[in-house]
């Protein structure tokens, strides 16, 4: 399965796909680690564009065909990279399922974005005027959103295992 997983910055997607990860064994693939590695070889600067992302499709898509389920983590923005994303899963022949998360308390939010750590070495993180001012596309397809707001980590993953229907990976 694809789990593409989405939305604006400081909104819990990072903290979500690693969790999920761990509970599930999937690979998570975080588009901000792909491009940072191309920003520090040299070949490019921020912001990239779509490079990040196409590598991204071509990453999910190695992973997908050796059947493992993949959490792609981004925040995708744009229809156009969300139907890239589910492009990516029928290639591979598996099952997408897009969430998007959300924290719909702007005061949450804005403490978030403002009390983030760096966690990849010279990565820039967004201002909140930043994540405020970012174009992002409305949905115009059914899709899963979790609201992080005033919410643990454990209570959004079950939602989350709830919508898609997500087996855990069962203990050693």
């Amino acid at each position: 399965m694809l789990i593409i997983m989405c939305g604006l910055p400081a909104t819990g997607k990072t903290t979500l796909a690693r969790a999920l990860a761990r509970q599930t064994g999937a690979v998570h693939l975080r588009i901000d680690t792909i491009e940072q590695a191309i920003v520090r070889s040299g070949l490019g600067q921020h912001p990239l564009g779509p490079v990040g992302y196409i590598v991204g499709y071509a990453l999910a898509e190695e992973h997908l065909r050796q059947g493992l389920t993949v959490i792609a983590e981004s925040v995708n923005p744009l229809a156009l990279t969300r139907d890239a994303w589910r492009d990516v899963a029928v290639r591979a022949g598996v099952a997408a399922a897009e969430i998007e998360v959300v924290c719909s308390d702007p005061a949450e939010h804005k403490r978030r974005a403002s009390q983030r750590t760096v966690d990849i070495p010279g990565l820039p993180l967004p201002t909140w005027a930043d994540i405020t001012d970012r174009a992002y596309e409305p949905w115009h397809r059914d899709h899963h959103v979790i609201d992080t707001a005033g919410r643990g980590i454990a209570d959004c993953l079950a939602d989350i295992h709830h919508a898609i229907g997500l087996p855990r990976r069962p203990r050693a």
